[in-house]
């Protein structure tokens, strides 16, 4: 029998006690990311409830005939059953920004959740789909080709339609063995090794526990993992650097004022009090850098009080010390930009400006015939233009400061461009957010360890500077080493030391985005599924 001829011989739809373990597993999944309550990440969970789903379509043969007995229609099924519920499980939230302060109807609100998560695990779907009509028996094999379709299907949520990857599975791993390959491999690589890890971990056989081999392999692995994560934490720390030699820390203070997502934009509350609460505190700090959080000034320049921005500027066009403040820009003949405003000494004449490149879909711009969807809720400032990529970092006390506004620090892929020239490369990552749109929710620390992740990628500390939480300092082993509790008003004081040196991921990713990823990806399904459509040879007569 060739390898082409064969053909899956199981059922063809799963069983519901099937469907209901890949919802379960999904869920778990989603609850790896950030458990609720804690809001810790569960990098062993992400790991189980990866392998409960490759157990349901693991390739098995039949006995003596070396057919897959797994169909493709099967393994569509439980893959988008599987995600589904994890992205469901993952940012539910989202009703909380369109229906508590959007003013969507609540059906529609969870219709639109259900659809975004339904459409967004088709990818998975897909992938399950090709994996169960193209897995090799061979373990090894299977292996590997379950982790390739896993990375495309992974990559393909974060690029495509501008990419919404909150949640990818590898951010359960930032404190977990696998961290060590992020400055290798960025989080889709971790998510592409975990799932071909579940995949090899289910088709260990009994044998296996009996052969010396396999037990090389496994020690092999661990020992490699155990000296990387030493190597991380030491090579790459300050702990090879006399105190004496260190470089003089950055003095950070952090505002986070706290002002409520509802009360936010409304002249009568939310706008005063912001606008009160941050020029003070602006005017009384101390630190070396200061941080606003996202459209901290509310309005728009031309709107403001005569001098209010003019006064912050003043304050610090004196002095070493800098700030950093988001603020709407523009005007109804330019366009409008969700911006970040610098200021210190050196920019008196021209005050540093950085402007958001990828917008949040719905919230910052309205995609083509979705403008009905954007006209049914009460969410202000829709519609912004984008930023360049790569922007130039603002300079401070001798750092270079490379800001990223809300859900930009997702996307490691454009956060690397500025890494394409190291004599200019960042040394500080700071992120500028409002989470308030979702509450008080697990989205608060979703975010935070994707920003630990963006720290571990690049080997760079990562300052959060939120308007709800999680306002945080992040050191660049993905260490968070100070945090203000969430939906308190407060300011975060603590010291940040700037990086130099480049990963071995920002060196490819400046150079070429996810592309290496894509190639890897692809070129190991085709790898191996072509083996499986190649016909065998026939023996010789």
């Amino acid at each position: 029998m060739s390898r082409h001829s064969r053909t899956a011989s199981g059922p063809l739809l799963p069983q519901l006690p099937h469907l209901l373990l890949a919802l379960v597993a999904g869920l778990a999944q989603a609850a790896s990311l950030a458990w609720p309550g804690s809001g810790q990440p569960l990098w062993w969970l992400q790991l189980v409830s990866m392998a409960v789903l490759a157990w349901l379509v693991r390739p098995a043969a039949s006995a003596g005939s070396g057919l897959r007995t797994v169909r493709w229609q099967r393994g569509a099924i439980l893959g988008g059953v599987f995600g589904t519920a994890w992205l469901v499980g993952t940012f539910w939230w989202l009703f909380i920004s369109m229906h508590s302060y959007g003013g969507l109807p609540a059906p529609l609100a969870v219709a639109a959740v259900l659809g975004l998560a339904a459409f967004l695990a088709s990818y998975y779907a897909a992938a399950l789909a090709l994996f169960c009509r193209y897995a090799p028996v061979n373990r090894g094999g299977g292996a590997l080709f379950f982790g390739a379709l896993w990375l495309l299907a992974e990559l393909a949520r974060g690029i495509w339609w501008t990419g919404f990857p909150w949640g990818a599975g590898g951010y359960a791993h930032v404190d977990g063995p696998l961290a060590v390959l992020a400055r290798h491999m960025g989080v889709y690589g971790i998510s592409a090794v975990a799932a071909a890890l579940a995949m090899g971990l289910v088709q260990v056989r009994a044998a296996d526990l009996r052969s010396v081999r396999w037990w090389a392999l496994l020690l092999a692995i661990g020992g490699l993992l155990a000296w990387a994560t030493v190597d991380r934490h030491c090579a790459v720390d300050l702990c090879h650097t006399p105190a004496h030699r260190r470089p003089a820390p950055l003095s950070l203070e952090l505002l986070q004022g706290n002002i409520p997502q509802d009360e936010k934009f409304q002249p009568g509350s939310g706008v005063p009090v912001a606008l009160q609460w941050y020029a003070e505190a602006l005017r009384n700090a101390q630190a070396d850098l200061v941080v606003a959080p996202e459209t901290a000034i509310p309005l728009l320049p031309q709107q403001l009080i005569p001098g209010y921005l003019e006064g912050v500027q003043q304050r610090y066009a004196r002095g070493s010390q800098a700030a950093m403040v988001g603020i709407p820009l523009g005007d109804e003949a330019q366009g409008y930009t969700n911006s970040v405003l610098g200021m210190s000494a050196a920019t008196q004449a021209e005050p540093y400006r950085y402007d958001k490149h990828h917008l949040v879909p719905f919230g910052e711009f309205i995609p083509p015939f979705f403008k009905w969807f954007t006209e049914m809720m009460n969410i202000p400032l829709g519609d912004f233009n984008r930023g360049t990529v790569g922007q130039a970092s603002f300079a401070v006390a001798g750092q270079r400061i490379a800001p990223n506004i809300c859900y930009e620090d997702l996307f490691g892929e454009e956060i690397s461009q500025r890494f394409a020239d190291p004599a200019s490369a960042p040394t500080v990552l700071v992120n500028l957010s409002n989470i308030g749109w979702f509450g008080d929710s697990v989205a608060i620390d979703q975010h935070l360890h994707i920003s630990r992740m963006r720290a571990l990628e690049f080997a760079r500390p990562v300052v959060r500077a939120t308007n709800t939480g999680a306002t945080a300092i992040i050191d660049h082993l993905g260490r968070v080493t100070a945090r203000l509790p969430a939906h308190q008003r407060g300011v975060l004081y603590g010291p940040v030391w700037g990086r130099e040196e480049l990963t071995f991921f920002a060196r490819w990713s400046a150079w070429g985005a996810l592309l290496p990823l894509w190639l890897l990806g692809a070129g190991t399904v085709l790898l191996i599924a072509g083996r499986a459509l190649r016909p065998a040879r026939t023996p010789p007569v």
